[in-house]
């Protein structure tokens, strides 16, 4: 299995839902998506820009699931309808790789918003590339808790904001997580596959090479980097420090 996370353009997806049944089964219960949050990275970097809708999900949210997110039928009430919002959001999703933590369960109620459509409107996975935070987060600390709380504690990022759960909130927090989760890395192949690389493993470079550059870091940079393995510090043991 491979995550790949090259893609230039990323929009980081959270949802809310009328009930808090995991998986495809909350939807064969009938459940509908309430609240889409959203926002965009580009090369690794927050813009600014982010899509946000409350929805009338035309039917009752259970009890449990307003305890969670503090969405009451009241307030959804007036909001537009699903098929109101849905070019805008496949609009800002098109094209991107979408970034969500526990991904299918995204991804399955957005399918099924996308189902009830007239006419019928795409699979999320024919307009854009999908990439679940959750994979990463089991791959990088198997055995641990991986949820969105237990991944802030670790990696030292302030969640305080978040009493309820709120799809934006929830979308700017995850955006955070996963840049400091990934580190600046671009695939992480889970396979084992080394297609592309030289016998075992290994890229043999040009003795005849020309030599590198040596550029030093300068003070204020020095600082930031100290201040970065600060932050890992936090999480665990950091191994770039003796």
């Amino acid at each position: 299995m491979n995550i790949v996370s090259s893609a230039k353009r990323q929009v980081i997806l959270d949802t809310e839902t009328t009930g808090m049944n995991q998986g495809a089964g909350a939807i064969y219960l009938g459940h509908r998506i309430i609240e889409i949050g959203c926002v965009e990275v580009i090369n690794r970097r927050l813009t600014g820009r982010h899509y946000h809708e409350y929805i009338n999900p035309q039917q009752i949210i259970d009890e449990e699931a307003i305890e969670v997110h503090g969405i009451t039928n009241e307030y959804v009430a007036n909001k537009p309808k699903f098929a109101e919002i849905s070019q805008s959001f496949i609009d800002f999703i098109d094209g991107a790789e979408v970034v969500a933590h526990n991904a299918s369960f995204d991804v399955n109620f957005m399918d099924h918003e996308f189902s009830l459509l007239q006419p019928r409107g795409p699979k999320t996975a024919d307009i854009c590339q999908i990439l679940d935070t959750l994979d990463i987060a089991k791959f990088l600390h198997p055995g641990q808790k991986n949820n969105l709380d237990a991944l802030c504690k670790r990696y030292g990022i302030d969640n305080s904001r978040r009493e309820l759960h709120g799809a934006l909130l929830d979308a700017e927090i995850l955006a955070d997580v996963y840049l400091m989760m990934t580190g600046g890395q671009t695939k992480f192949n889970l396979s084992g596959d080394k297609a592309g690389e030289g016998e075992g493993g290994i890229i043999r470079l040009n003795s005849n090479r020309a030599n590198l550059k040596v550029i030093r870091a300068t003070a204020d940079e020095l600082t930031k980097h100290e201040e970065r393995l600060d932050l890992v510090a936090k999480s665990g043991q950091c191994i770039w420090r003796g």
